[in-house]
């Protein structure tokens, strides 16, 4: 079976728009989907071919924090169309991988996938990486063969480091690497950059060979921007983004 037809449209509000022939079918985080032809089928269930498996399936997508179920959508008798997008603005970034080749991903990451491919979860290493990662322990792991689709924030920049290369990223902005890249954390600095520099106490560090992949945006950095922005000017410093943001557009001030 061929891999499935697919087009990455749109700038900072992007949507993936895929082709599906008789016999395709891909896999999808719930609520991502956007449109669907109405010959493409769907239908929600559980990750997994055995009870155990789809058990142990739902545990691990309970502990990244994600839904218990996944969407599946097929065509049968032509060929039909299926788009999906992120949350919030920012960018989608496509992997087509070989068998056998992983990316790990942040956590919420993952929009939707190829059937072939396997969605898992990997543990970080160190207790520090785990602790002071901005993410947790737990991180998202996709597993060719097949193309699988995530999304992150604002932006994305890409890096391909060579063998020992180091890159030092802001714990939140991280959004994919290679299986190949080695995570870890350390200080930023001395005391005085810690504390007044803006950046956290802590880096987040990746060592090649391999390839990286950075957001200039992250969701809390949004909310803390949206709800510190537009509170503060409405007298309402601790009102969340979303609720911030509402009572703008229904003020008659």
């Amino acid at each position: 079976m061929p891999p499935v037809e697919y087009k990455i449209e749109g700038d900072n509000l992007q949507v993936v728009r895929i082709k599906l022939k008789p016999g395709q079918e891909i896999y999808a985080e719930a609520g991502k989907m956007v449109y669907k032809t109405s010959n493409v089928e769907w239908q929600t269930q559980m990750t997994g071919s055995g009870i155990g498996e789809k058990l142990m399936g739902a545990l691990k997508r309970k502990l990244t924090g994600e839904s218990l179920f996944m969407t599946h959508f097929k065509t049968k008798s032509s060929e039909g169309e299926v788009g999906l997008a992120g949350d919030f603005p920012g960018r989608i970034q496509a992997f087509e991988l070989v068998a056998g080749q992983s990316v790990l991903v942040q956590r919420d990451g993952f929009i939707v996938a190829e059937r072939t491919v396997k969605l898992d979860i990997a543990f970080t290493k160190k207790i520090g990486a785990g602790l002071f990662g901005g993410e947790g322990f737990i991180l998202q792991k996709l597993t060719g063969p097949g193309v699988a689709f995530i999304h992150g924030g604002g932006d994305f920049i890409e890096f391909n480091l060579g063998p020992g290369e180091l890159l030092q990223v802001d714990t939140g902005c991280i959004v994919a690497f290679d299986e190949s890249v080695h995570y870890d954390i350390q200080m930023a600095g001395g005391i005085s950059t810690s504390i007044f520099g803006g950046e956290g106490l802590f880096l987040a560090t990746l060592t090649g060979p391999g390839r990286a992949w950075v957001q200039t945006m992250t969701l809390s950095k949004l909310r803390r921007e949206l709800g510190g922005g537009i509170g503060a000017k409405r007298g309402g410093g601790e009102a969340s983004g979303l609720g911030a943001l509402t009572g703008l557009l229904g003020s008659n001030d």
